[in-house]
């Protein structure tokens, strides 16, 4: 078993309030969970408005596909357009 994490932060110009930031990740982690069957979830910098560190998990049987699967993420994270990719990091476990 193959377990790639993720750590992912981002920076949300458009956030005003907490409550315009929320609205941007449940965008972003509906569409992630929805479209790559990966578990997401906001991990750091919930009292921040305009700033995110999401966590990511992949689970597999094959380190290529744990690869594919969080670089994917990472472009459709990039291509949102409410929030801008400051920085990542994965592990493979």
């Amino acid at each position: 078993m193959i377990v790639g994490l993720m750590t992912v932060e981002i920076f949300i110009s458009e956030a005003n309030t907490l409550k315009d930031k929320r609205r941007v990740l449940k965008s972003i982690v509906d569409r992630v969970r929805s479209k790559f069957n990966v578990s997401i979830a906001e991990v750091d910098n919930q009292d921040l408005w305009q700033r995110a560190t999401l966590g990511v998990a992949a689970v597999s049987n094959e380190t290529g596909h744990v690869s594919q699967m969080l670089d994917a993420v990472v472009r459709s994270i990039e291509a949102n357009g409410g929030a801008e990719l400051i920085d990542y990091s994965i592990e493979i476990l």
